[in-house]
């Protein structure tokens, strides 16, 4: 397995852009742009390489690995009291709970 193996690379279509990106958060700022989807990710993979190669030549440490992370289904969120008690008021109006009520509210949002 290669060092780049380790890091989570991503190429999907930008509206915005009206063209593909590729990028690999939490290693490196930025990304590649194209307009084949193959292209894009080829390049990803290069940039990703020399990104290591880097830091390598640098002495710096990489960050920790993203892929093939997995994740608990739990996070803590500070949110503040008055959004805090919306919040709770808000689901116990609907007749749910806090954390379904967040998690359903979440769901819509993405």
């Amino acid at each position: 397995m290669k060092p780049s193996d380790r890091y989570l690379k991503i190429v999907e279509w930008s509206e915005n852009d009206q063209c593909y990106v590729g990028r690999c958060p939490g290693l490196m700022m930025g990304g590649v742009h194209g307009k084949d989807e193959e292209s894009v990710y080829h390049e990803l993979c290069e940039a990703v390489e020399e990104w290591i190669r880097i830091h390598g030549e640098d002495g710096t440490e990489l960050p920790p690995p993203t892929a093939g992370k997995n994740y608990s289904g739990k996070f803590v969120l500070r949110i503040g009291e008055d959004l805090h008690e919306k919040l709770s008021l808000k689901a116990l109006t609907e007749g749910d709970s806090l954390n379904n009520f967040c998690k359903k509210s979440l769901e819509k949002a993405l």
